[in-house]
């Protein structure tokens, strides 16, 4: 994989690049809807292409291993033969699922035991296996293991799991560089970025995965709960001392604010399920600002969802129809908001690097994050 430096924001940190990768380019900033099990969860391939117009999907490491299960991934070909997508995909490597799992695992030097959320069945996550699975899946870029830290926590217990997630980190490396795809094509591995909001061990981890020299690093541990404000303290800390010249992929963020903030900082690679997950809810972001589309205003409205945004589903359905959907509670109303809402974070994102390239990134941003954040 490498990245290419297009252009430089001449009053922010905001930049524009290029990441390569064995199944196509992806211009950054780039959103990456969340493919969980497979698929982003009601919308087709032809979908996700034609209208999102997306680069690259995310898979899930925890939930595919579990089910369909790597026997059958293998058998397919990969994930990419699997799903239909000949695109760019990033695997997470487990880690948030762990840490959400907390009631149902134990962790330990050697890795994670856990019990399946389908069945109850016990395994073991360790960083040698996850990097075992995550070859197996076949993604184009692949996280190492780490665990995601609760927020708040206390310092100690924070300082504890970095220096866990850093010797895990090792062991990943080793892995990773000692052993080789299954189909062909080259796969990279991101280290994360981890240490709660203290930062003294954002500092540390930081410079160790720095020293790394791997072909792009992530930052995790945002996003779960903390302040806006912090979470940007913490990029930027994070973000001026990773390489410039490695993309940089901030893990589950976040609302349309988040993600222009973030930019400005010198983030190139988000994702995060609120799109989808809010749609689903009836909650669709526009160019105009934030729709609750259940509301009754929307009844008699007959004006298409977003006639500025483009894209089949968001000028061609109208709002009174989608909320129809709604309220019968047919399944095209999600579907139809799902496509919607990942056709303007993909647009969004196209939008700042256009402005990055253009130099009038950081006027657009300040307009642009209280737009698409109004309630209408």
């Amino acid at each position: 994989m490498t990245f290419d430096l297009v252009a430089h924001d001449p009053q922010t940190k905001a930049r524009a690049g290029v990441v390569h990768t064995a199944h196509g380019a992806i211009e950054t900033p780039i959103f990456m809807p969340v493919g969980t099990a497979g698929t982003v969860k009601a919308v087709q391939q032809r979908d996700l292409t034609n209208d999102v117009q997306a680069q690259i999907i995310l898979g899930n490491t925890y939930h595919l291993y579990l089910r369909p299960g790597l026997d059958i991934l293998r058998q397919a070909g990969g994930l990419h033969k699997f799903n239909g997508w000949d695109h760019p995909i990033l695997t997470d490597s487990g880690g948030y699922q762990v840490y959400s799992l907390s009631n149902t695992r134990k962790i330990k030097e050697e890795g994670v035991k856990f019990r399946s959320h389908i069945d109850g069945s016990q395994h073991l996550f360790s960083p040698e296996g996850v990097m075992d699975i995550q070859r197996t899946i076949g993604a184009d870029i692949i996280m190492a293991f780490d665990e995601c830290t609760p927020w708040p926590c206390e310092y100690d217990y924070a300082r504890r799991s970095l220096d866990m997630t850093h010797r895990w980190l090792t062991r990943c490396i080793q892995r990773f560089d000692n052993t080789e795809g299954h189909y062909g094509y080259e796969q990279t591995l991101f280290p994360i970025v981890q240490g709660s909001t203290f930062k003294d061990l954002r500092i540390k981890s930081a410079e160790f995965i720095a020293e790394q020299q791997r072909e792009g690093n992530a930052i995790g541990g945002l996003s779960v709960g903390e302040p806006a404000e912090l979470m940007y303290e913490m990029t930027e800390l994070v973000c001026d001392i990773l390489p410039p010249d490695k993309p940089r992929y901030l893990m589950g963020v976040g609302t349309p604010a988040n993600i222009l903030e973030n930019i400005a900082l010198g983030v190139d690679m988000f994702d995060c399920v609120m799109p989808t997950r809010n749609a689903r809810n009836g909650m669709l972001f526009t160019t105009q600002g934030i729709i609750n589309i259940t509301n009754k205003k929307w009844a008699t409205d007959f004006e298409p969802i977003d006639a500025e945004l483009g894209g089949y589903v968001s000028t061609f359905y109208t709002r009174a129809y989608v909320r129809h959907l709604f309220q019968s509670q047919e399944m095209l109303g999600p579907q139809i908001a799902s496509i919607h809402n990942l056709t303007f974070y993909l647009w969004l994102v196209k939008q700042a690097r256009a402005h990055i390239i253009a130099g009038t990134f950081r006027e657009w941003k300040e307009n642009m994050v209280k737009q698409v954040m109004t309630r209408l």
